[in-house]
């Protein structure tokens, strides 16, 4: 019971100092946070207006791109900011209270709670001001959230060690990573591709996650393909990877 108790004290001392170090003291740094994604779907709406005369689903360009930038960036966002964790707090794990575990979970509710405030903004301005009623299902919304954030969270782990063991690897995952909002379906719908291209894509679980997301706020949205099963299992099987490599590597990421 200490030991849980230091560690959600620990946890809590980190995630202020998160905080304070990500977004500084004064407000611009959280309105940032909201500032940003917010440009990112206006710029999107913006251009695919001027293709296009209807977006895939609904009636708004805004509301179709924020669902597939929104819940892409559950992923994105966790894993960008936690692959640096244990790398940034390197000096503060020489206290024998601090491990390197603990700066994974201030990170990863800090970005999650972030993200979640940003979602709810952005998307909730969107729905309040557009003119047909939206019938949102939670349900949907808060699965595909929290398997994105659980794989998210599974594929960080693994990267705070290999980016310590092997800088090369940092790199090839920068690169390979980098193309996934192109191929997850933010811009379209993974339904309307041919087969068998459809099946490859379909491989892709953030494909899922932004199927699943988006049901939440299209009743209508059939999301043929999607497969909730397969995200679990991607999703917990990347989390328990994670947190094997993780722990067997405990003694690595304090000495590194």
């Amino acid at each position: 019971m200490g030991h849980l108790i230091t560690h959600f004290r620990v946890v809590g001392a980190l995630l202020v100092r998160e905080m304070a170090t990500r977004f500084g003291s004064k407000p611009g740094g959280y309105v940032w946070a909201l500032l940003d994604p917010a440009a990112h779907i206006l710029l999107m709406t913006v251009i695919f207006q001027a293709i296009a005369r209807a977006p895939a689903l609904g009636t708004s360009f805004a509301l179709f791109f924020a669902t597939g930038y929104i819940a892409f960036q559950f992923y994105q966002a966790m894993t960008g900011y936690l692959n640096a964790a244990v790398k940034a707090n390197k000096a503060l794990l020489s206290y024998p209270n601090v491990a390197p575990i603990d700066t994974i979970v201030a990170r990863f509710v800090l970005q999650m709670g972030t993200t979640s405030l940003v979602a709810f903004i952005v998307l909730g301005t969107i729905v309040a001001t557009m003119r047909v009623d939206t019938n949102i299902h939670w349900p949907s919304i808060l699965e595909a959230v929290g398997l994105a954030c659980l794989f998210g969270l599974g594929v960080a782990m693994v990267n705070c060690v290999l980016f310590l063991r092997y800088p090369l690897y940092e790199q090839i995952f920068t690169i390979v990573n980098r193309p996934l909002f192109l191929i997850s379906g933010v811009f379209f719908l993974p339904d309307s591709i041919p087969a068998p291209y459809r099946d490859l894509v379909l491989i892709n679980p953030l494909v899922h996650v932004i199927m699943g997301f988006r049901q939440g706020f299209y009743p209508e949205y059939r999301a043929v393909g999607l497969d909730m099963t397969y995200l679990y299992g991607i999703a917990f099987l990347t989390l328990f990877a994670g947190m094997l490599v993780f722990t067997l590597s405990r003694k690595t990421l304090r000495n590194e």
